[in-house]
C-alpha cells in the first residue's frame, strides 16, 4: 500500500503489517454495517505520517493523494481548503433561519 502526493511517495506499508488480513476485515466490518462496491475501510496509517516528519508535511488546497493498494486499484482525491468559519459555526436552528415556530 502506497500513498502518493502530487506523485511524490509519502507512505509504504505493506498488508502483511496489518494485525488482521484484509479478509478478516472485511468480514468483521460487513458485520457492522452493509458494505457496498467502491467502500473504504481506513484501518490506520503506515509510517511516514506528516507531521511526524521533520520537517513536518500538511496537505494544502489542489495537491492530489492518491492511496494504491497492490491487487485491489487506487483512489485519488484532490485536497479542498476547508471552510474554518464554517466548520466552527452551530447549524442554525429553525427559528434563527427565519422559520415559523
Amino acid at each position: 500500500m502506497t500513498t502518493l502526493v502530487d506523485g511524490v511517495q509519502m507512505q509504504r506499508g505493506d498488508v502483511h503489517d496489518l494485525v488482521f488480513s484484509p479478509v478478516e476485515l472485511v468480514e468483521y466490518v460487513s458485520t457492522i454495517l452493509p458494505l457496498h462496491p467502491g467502500d473504504v475501510i481506513i484501518t490506520g496509517t503506515p509510517g511516514g505520517v506528516g507531521n511526524a516528519r521533520d520537517p513536518q508535511v500538511f496537505l494544502r488546497p489542489r495537491q492530489t493523494v492518491t492511496v494504491r493498494s497492490d491487487g485491489i486499484g487506487e483512489l485519488t482525491n484532490t485536497c479542498v481548503a476547508e471552510d474554518v468559519a464554517r466548520a466552527a459555526a452551530p447549524e442554525p436552528t429553525p427559528a434563527a433561519a427565519g422559520a415559523p415556530t
